[in-house]
């Protein structure tokens, strides 16, 4: 508790509590969407969720205590909230706590950002914030930064990459090859107006609000950043899907399932397309209808094995429980999933 005393509940209990977390957590939510955001050309009626809110104290009372320096303590008893520009973080956070099924919630999130403040639209890409001009210093180190550079309106790679990994989740498929192909992703960039292999992440990219418009475009501070992770979580879902391996609710046995979210171009003329699994496994779709894959569940499994000649068929989206277990193990040779 609050005052360092530990208590134990029971089950009913705690479910009781962090139901009423939940409830307050929600309207947290809701608040803050309301009170929304402030910034040059924003006048809060973005419907975009906003990152972050100052407190300044308007009413306290001192306690009769002082620090070291003699300043006194107090009680603060009102606050007096202060809004801030855009930042990208805010609508990535909120599009987690949507159900993912929720399609029309999920394309209204992406709309609102791409209409507001952190668009970048001559790159077609989404910056780390809206403008901070006229913002205080008081907000830190970003606002040391020209407009588009750093924290300051760039296209920061890892929080942009968040973004389009959250429009996957969202299932906004087609969206989602849009934005990919459309220039905020690598390798889908100007190699000679990026700067360097698209084959390398940056910590960020200059936007089109840095002053000096021939650095737009350009990837500064080259690392393995976070975006290498987020695109490896993107790579993860279109090949793989959200869920390979699951528990039948029923049978209470261990299931296997592949469902790729693949842009019709990834095919070549035959309609195929091969990966790795796990690094070892040989996995090739065949989509001979040659159309964009959409968290589809094939509808046929040819599995060969390493320790036996010949392939298993298997006429279900599921591979049932022997196959995903040597699966698991390493002991599948390769993999022929039919769409």
């Amino acid at each position: 508790t609050f005052s360092g005393e530990t208590v134990t509940y029971g089950p009913d209990e705690l479910a009781s509590i962090l139901k009423r977390f939940l409830v307050h957590t929600e309207l947290g939510m809701d608040r803050a969407l309301r009170v929304g955001s402030r910034g040059d050309g924003d006048d809060g009626s973005t419907g975009v969720a906003p990152s972050y809110f100052s407190y300044d104290v308007t009413e306290y009372e001192e306690t009769g205590e002082s620090d070291a320096k003699g300043q006194p303590y107090v009680k603060a008893k009102a606050f007096e909230v202060g809004t801030f520009p855009l930042f990208l973080e805010g609508p990535v956070r909120m599009m987690k706590t949507i159900p993912k099924d929720s399609y029309d919630e999920q394309i209204s999130v992406y709309n609102n950002v791409k209409a507001s403040g952190l668009y970048d639209e001559p790159q077609n890409a989404f910056t780390v914030s809206a403008s901070l001009v006229g913002q205080s210093i008081d907000m830190g180190r970003m606002m040391a930064f020209s407009p588009g550079w750093l924290e300051n309106q760039s296209i920061w790679t890892h929080m942009s990459y968040k973004f389009y990994l959250q429009l996957l989740r969202g299932k906004l498929y087609d969206v989602f090859f849009s934005e990919l192909t459309g220039g905020g992703m690598l390798p889908f960039q100007d190699p000679l107006v990026y700067g360097r292999s698209l084959m390398e992440c940056s910590s960020f990219v200059a936007s089109s609000a840095f002053p000096d418009a021939n650095q737009h475009g350009r990837g500064f501070l080259a690392r393995l950043s976070g975006s290498t992770a987020e695109f490896l979580s993107i790579w993860s879902l279109m090949f793989i899907g959200p869920r390979p391996f699951v528990v039948d609710e029923m049978s209470h046995e261990l299931k296997m399932q592949l469902q790729p979210a693949l842009p019709e171009w990834v095919f070549d003329p035959e309609g195929k397309v091969s990966f790795k699994l796990f690094g070892h496994i040989d996995v090739t779709y065949h989509n001979k209808g040659g159309e964009a894959l959409k968290g589809t569940s094939p509808k046929r499994y040819e599995v060969e094995f390493k320790w036996h000649d010949g392939k298993d068929v298997v006429e279900e989206e599921f591979l049932p429980e022997y196959i995903a277990d040597q699966a698991r193990r390493l002991d599948v040779k390769s993999i022929d999933a039919f769409f």
